[in-house]
């Protein structure tokens, strides 16, 4: 994605918690540009990322469509891990 602000402004602090962590399929997570550069882009894992821990706020993770997971984790990305086709979520 493109990113944007969120209802916080142009960027937020991360919020870190050692309870949530980037264990196992389907964690949602903040992408950001170093500490406390958050903004209104996310990213899901599809496999366990614990070097992310500590420097991307966990918020969420998957608990129905993992059929669509599995869809993405499909789509081919280039050099810098970025999907090369656009995937949207429309709230359908």
């Amino acid at each position: 994605g493109k990113g944007g602000e969120s209802i916080f402004g142009p960027t937020f602090r991360d919020e870190l918690d050692s309870r949530l962590v980037h264990a196992g399929r389907g964690v949602l997570s903040m992408a950001n540009s170093g500490p406390n550069t958050n903004g209104s882009q996310f990213f899901i894992t599809f496999k366990s990322c614990r070097h992310l821990d500590f420097k991307h706020s966990v918020f969420g993770r998957v608990v129905g469509g993992l059929d669509v997971l599995s869809a993405m984790e499909k789509v081919s990305t280039d050099p810098e891990d970025r999907p090369t086709i656009t995937i949207s979520i429309t709230g359908e």
